[in-house]
């Protein structure tokens, strides 16, 4: 039960919380927030992991050079890209298991193949823009790859959409996250 106590605690005060890792740890923070990201999106299970407002406190340390810009800017995207595609892996594994001869009122072939159709039409919108929806972040690579949608129409998107989702949300911390107003909110 502690430890959960400390990862809810981490998630609610995460600015208090990195300010003080990224001082006693120094680059290690860097790996452990990368595999954060990778959880966060990676995993289906772990949506609950700090993201948008992890990235916008991120921007502050950088602003304020407790941690540097340039690593975020290029090991975050790339955790936030294979935690994606591990994701849509995993719903391709799963999506096999799950719908293989089953005819229930969730796991049934109708529901695979309106969501088939669905990324077919609209996939690359959804890769690209789940990124910045939290929960959506983590289930729409998952249902892509239970879609079967495809890699090279996925990849893309994805490398778009974790790119941008890490970099609009750090650089809207590095610019606004150290003014009173923001400050008085976070």
């Amino acid at each position: 039960m502690d430890i959960i106590h400390h990862i809810i605690a981490l998630t609610i005060n995460i600015n208090q919380h990195l300010t003080v890792l990224v001082n006693n740890h120094g680059m290690l923070i860097y790996g452990l927030i990368a595999l954060i990201i990778f959880c966060e999106v990676g995993l289906v299970v772990a949506p609950f992991l700090p993201g948008d407002s992890m990235l916008f406190a991120i921007g502050t340390l950088c602003a304020s050079d407790a941690m540097d810009l340039k690593i975020v800017l290029v090991l975050f995207p790339i955790a936030a890209v294979l935690g994606d595609n591990f994701n849509r892996l995993m719903g391709i594994w799963f999506g096999h298991k799950a719908f293989a001869g089953r005819h229930g009122r969730f796991f049934n072939q109708e529901n695979l193949n309106r969501a088939h159709d669905f990324f077919e039409k609209y996939g690359t919108k959804a890769v690209t823009l789940c990124r910045f929806i939290p929960f959506l972040r983590t289930y729409v690579p998952f249902v892509a790859g239970m879609a079967e949608m495809r890699l090279r129409v996925f990849f893309p998107y994805s490398v778009l959409g974790g790119t941008g989702w890490v970099v609009v949300c750090v650089l809207a911390g590095y610019f606004f996250g150290n003014l009173e107003f923001f400050d008085r909110l976070f």
